[in-house]
């Protein structure tokens, strides 16, 4: 999908359309999260093989009753050729080493200590992240960023000009203390020596 297509599902240019996609994001996450990935999928399998072999089983009946040449309704889609060139499966395969290389290479540098700093930073995000994960678990921050990745652009797009006035007054208030701030501590070390 384009960034166009997204930013049009994201804005509900297309009601209908964005209706589906996020209610059925809601309702898929949702479902993951009182019912196993195993039981969804398997039911999934389920339901789907059910409505094949009722097709396949339908066309066999009409082949026996001589008002159909008996085909397989699925063969257009079992003659399609879905295997990949080997030139699009070194591109691929090329991808996900440059990838995990790269991950691999972060991570060695961040546990290993390479900066101290950026260390230190994933410390305090994995420290962060050990509260936020006893609060809440990883489907359910899923949940919440889908359902604002759906909110929040289209209100700041409604009222764009009260949430910028808002914010205005916020940078400017937080500059203020900033200010203050950076008074009081040079005078607090001329007070030291």
């Amino acid at each position: 999908m384009t960034s166009q297509g997204v930013s049009e599902l994201i804005y509900w240019k297309d009601a209908k359309w964005t209706g589906f996609i996020f209610t059925g994001l809601v309702v898929a996450l949702i479902t993951l999260s009182q019912i196993s990935i195993i039981s969804i999928a398997s039911n999934l399998s389920l339901t789907i093989l059910c409505m094949t072999i009722s097709a396949r089983l339908y066309m066999k009946i009409l082949k026996a009753l001589k008002k159909s040449d008996g085909t397989n309704p699925f063969q257009t889609y079992l003659d399609v050729d879905i295997s990949l060139s080997q030139e699009q499966t070194q591109k691929f395969v090329d991808r996900i080493i440059v990838m995990v290389t790269s991950a691999m290479t972060e991570v060695r540098r961040l546990f290993l200590v390479d900066s101290f700093i950026d260390s230190i930073k994933f410390t305090v995000l994995m420290y962060l992240l050990t509260y936020i994960g006893a609060v809440f678990n990883g489907l359910t921050l899923v949940i919440i960023a889908v359902i604002c990745v759906f909110s929040i652009p289209l209100l700041y797009r409604q009222h764009q000009a009260q949430i910028d006035q808002y914010v205005g007054l916020v940078t400017s208030q937080i500059g203020n203390i900033r200010e203050k701030f950076r008074a009081k501590i040079p005078s607090a070390k001329a007070k030291e020596q």
